[in-house]
């Protein structure tokens, strides 16, 4: 009888596994349709900068996107990095191809002259605006150049040998020189990994606590920890840009992370690695001094210690002095904050952090500047003389004071300039615009008694980006300007200290940002003029839509329809969300982002569906809302099914959906959130869960803003596992992975064993792993095979009118 049955089965099994087959198997790449390739293929806009002097605006050219090719160059994945041994840098391909050089006065463009097939990064304006510097990537290797604004020329400094692990240059004070990282010249041939190991790797545990998250690329072995000392090793140098080129060197090498000189120009204060290394946590927490040094290299003083931080407390923060800086507006004065908690934000203190200076010549004892009630999160100074806005936070309420501080004279007392929920997007009041001050540091900028401040300017209609004036004295705030109309315009910059002139990049559904100048009294001038890339998705309609949920709590989207689409046209729908985690209704329901923003689609945007007939609600808000961010995550579940219903329901009430054709989609944490609304609900026919974890026992000690371990809530983690309950998938799921994913959390291994979870329990599911990639996808072949997936995965699963599983007449909800 058992028999028998296989075989009636077997042909409903058989016919069910024909397409699921290749997964077991390599696979050509795939093409999405030809309309999509020209979109893919189409050179995005440059990047712009504005220079210091604010006279001259650097476009920054740019490729489409590379092939696997490059992303396949030999890897070393180490320490938490992923670096190229050929070039002693970071792996990757390159983006920037070419300089230009716009002036405003005259609109005129000047294209800087490179060597052919040049990869451009590091880009830094000189102090006062008349010189970039930057890395050229070319024939494997890496060399520094240097571009004359004045006269659009570019020359190279130092031919090859720059090293690139962290940061491969900084301008001195004086403008005329670079303080750069070389490549140690005596390091010798680069390790071999024996064939024979000279023993086993061990690790051991001390009885303390050490809640390690589930972090990718470290150190596995003792030859992995002596090339990433190859690699780091560093010879600082001084480069000349002015006159003839000479290098000077800067002390002995060594494991430097970072290297600063201080505003004044007499010292550099430097960040080293200590060995032994760990293989259990990333190079930034590896053991650690900082100290200063004069031009020469000579030690002029230590300035802090640390051991291992293999023991800090989720959330929390190392003890002793952490993120050391120079002060902006000092000529060589060092800040630094302290925790008055043990690190610990599970310890209830009336007082988190302090915050100290200490001056040159570095001795005697530093002084206190002031203490905070939460987290201390550093200081932006400003161009009035040692003030600086200071910013604590608090983790649990998700508030942010910011303190206007005298660090010149502790015992005035701060004053309060802004206080507000950090999610509160409609009271945000925007960011203070900078200059560069007497020392060539970036500082916000005080001009007659006030700063000016540009923000989103997000409203219940959608952003709309302002530029305000506030009082120095009383904070008190006036609108300058503010973006109106059916375009999308937000502010780059001033071009004149009390804000009569100012850059904006402006955009509309169909134009591509462009650079314009505001000047008062004059006509806005026209910076830019950079072509619509994909002029073909023109008709495409863009509409901002709000709508609410069971709850009560309010969610919106960003809605797209086809070209050609008419009013009683009932579409396929794809859903792509986010979840995101608030503590109250008001924050959770605020809109985000504008109609009236260009309609750009690169990469696997989730908009190429539209060009295929789909309607698609892209960021359809999924809040997961509760007032105890320690049990948020409790009714995680829950509230996601309530807003996939009510996204459904929404495309029901305007018109466009039929509530039967839907697909939910999502990336990272949206994966895991696809492949939840699969199993607790019956809202959608389909999904596609793009580089997700979805076993939360692999990551015990948190994941996003879950704060408790496994042992302290295993039941939690067993629920917002899709993993544990891959028996309810019963929608096909097509999942998709880069094969080198290294984001926190989100293994390789997830994908493959949901997967396998899936099909086991007799689920529909496609597993495709895309080679060389890693948490984003960058290869031009593999971004047009993840398109081609998932356009033939929501034809064959939710296109059709009735339902290719059978499951039409199923009564949608959670379960």
């Amino acid at each position: 009888m058992l028999k028998s049955m296989m075989k009636c089965g077997f042909g409903l099994v058989a016919a069910s596994a024909l397409w699921a087959a290749p997964v077991a198997a390599q696979e050509p790449y795939r093409l999405p349709p030809q309309e999509i390739i020209d979109i893919v293929d189409a050179a995005p806009s440059p990047w712009t900068s504005l220079s210091p002097a604010r006279d001259t605006l650097l476009l920054m050219h740019r490729e489409a996107l590379p092939p696997v090719a490059e992303l396949a160059r030999p890897m070393e994945r180490l320490a938490g990095l992923r670096l190229d041994a050929t070039l002693n840098g970071r792996h990757g391909p390159r983006s920037v191809i070419g300089l230009s050089l716009v002036d405003l006065e005259s609109g005129e463009e000047r294209e800087v002259s490179l060597p052919a097939d040049a990869g451009i990064s590091s880009t830094s304006w000189s102090p006062d605006g008349s010189q970039i510097a930057f890395v050229m990537t070319r024939n494997d290797q890496l060399s520094l150049w240097v571009v004359d604004v004045e006269r659009a020329r570019a020359r190279e400094l130092v031919d090859g040998g720059i090293n690139a692990v962290f940061s491969p240059l900084g301008w001195m004070p004086d403008g005329e020189r670079l303080l750069v990282s070389l490549v140690d010249p005596e390091r010798g041939p680069m390790p071999e990994r024996p064939r024979v190991p000279s023993g086993p790797v061990t690790q051991e545990a001390s009885g303390y606590e050490a809640p390690v998250r589930t972090y990718q690329d470290l150190l596995a072995d003792e030859h992995d920890a002596a090339l990433f000392a190859w690699l780091a090793t560093s010879q600082l140098a001084l480069v000349n840009t002015t006159g003839r080129t000479r290098v000077r060197e800067v002390g002995e090498p060594g494991l430097y992370y970072s290297a600063e000189p201080a505003p004044g120009g007499d010292y550099i204060l430097i960040g080293e690695m200590e060995q032994p290394f760990s293989f259990q946590v990333p190079w930034y927490s590896f053991p650690d001094r900082v100290f200063v040094t004069d031009l020469d290299g000579d030690e002029i003083a230590t300035i802090a210690r640390q051991p291992l931080a293999d023991n800090v407390p989720i959330g929390g923060v190392v003890t002793g002095r952490r993120s050391i800086n120079w002060q902006a507006s000092h000529p060589a004065r060092l800040i630094w904050a302290e925790a008055l908690d043990g690190g610990d934000p599970r310890v209830e203190a009336d007082e988190r952090d302090s915050a100290w200076a200490l001056a040159a010549p570095f001795e005697g004892d530093p002084v206190e500047i002031l203490r905070t009630e939460d987290r201390y999160y550093g200081t932006q100074f400003t161009s009035e003389g040692q003030l600086g806005f200071s910013m604590e936070y608090d983790r649990d309420t998700r508030v942010i004071r910011r303190w206007l501080v005298d660090f010149a004279d502790p015992s005035v007392e701060p004053r309060l300039a802004e206080e507000r929920n950090y999610q509160d997007s409609y009271a945000n009041p925007g960011s203070a615009l900078s200059v560069r001050n007497e020392f060539g540091r970036s500082v916000v900028g005080v001009h007659d008694g006030y700063m000016y401040m540009a923000g989103d300017g997000a409203t219940p209609e959608g952003d709309r980006p302002f530029l305000n004036r506030v009082s120095f004295d009383t904070f008190e705030t006036t609108e300058i300007w503010r973006n109106s109309g059916e375009n999308y315009e937000e502010v780059i910059g001033l071009t004149s200290p009390d804000a009569s002139s100012f850059l904006t990049r402006w955009e509309d559904p169909v134009t591509p940002p462009n650079v314009r100048w505001h000047r008062s009294g004059e006509e806005t001038a026209e910076i830019t003029d950079f072509a619509n890339p994909h002029p073909q998705l023109n008709e495409i309609s863009r509409e901002l839509i709000t709508y609410e949920r069971e709850d009560g709590v309010p969610l919106s989207a960003t809605l797209y329809l086809p070209a050609g689409f008419e009013e009683g046209d009932t579409l396929p729908v794809l859903v792509w969300g986010y979840p995101l985690e608030y503590n109250d209704t008001s924050t959770a329901g605020q809109v985000s982002g504008s109609p009236y923003e260009f309609t750009r689609v690169a990469g696997t945007s989730p908009r190429f569906l539209v060009t295929q007939g789909y309607a698609l609600l892209e960021n359809a808000t999924m809040p997961i809302v509760g007032d105890d961010p320690e049990t948020v995550n409790d009714t995680f579940i829950h509230q996601l099914v309530l807003s996939a219903e009510a996204a459904r329901d929404v495309t029901v009430e305007m018109g466009f959906g039929d509530g039967e054709r839907l697909a939910i989609a999502g990336h990272s944490y949206g994966a895991f959130m696809t492949a939840h609304l699969l199993a607790a609900s019956d809202v959608f026919r389909a999904g596609i869960a793009r580089s997700g974890a979805y076993n939360r026992t692999l990551t015990p000690f948190g994941f996003q803003s879950e704060r408790r371990t496994f042992w302290a809530a295993p039941e939690t983690y067993f629920e917002l596992s899709p993993f544990m309950h891959a028996d309810q998938i019963n929608e096909p799921m097509l999942m998709i992975h880069g094969q080198m994913d290294n984001n926190s959390g989100t293994y390789p291994m997830q994908s493959e064993r949901m997967f396998a979870a899936v099909k086991g329990n007799a689920g529909t599911a496609r597993l495709v792993m895309l080679p060389y990639e890693s948490h984003g996808y960058r290869g031009r072949e593999s971004i047009l095979h993840v398109l081609a997936e998932s356009i033939d995965w929501l034809d064959r699963w939710v296109k059709p009118v009735e339902d290719p599983m059978g499951g039409g007449e199923e009564e949608s909800g959670s379960e």
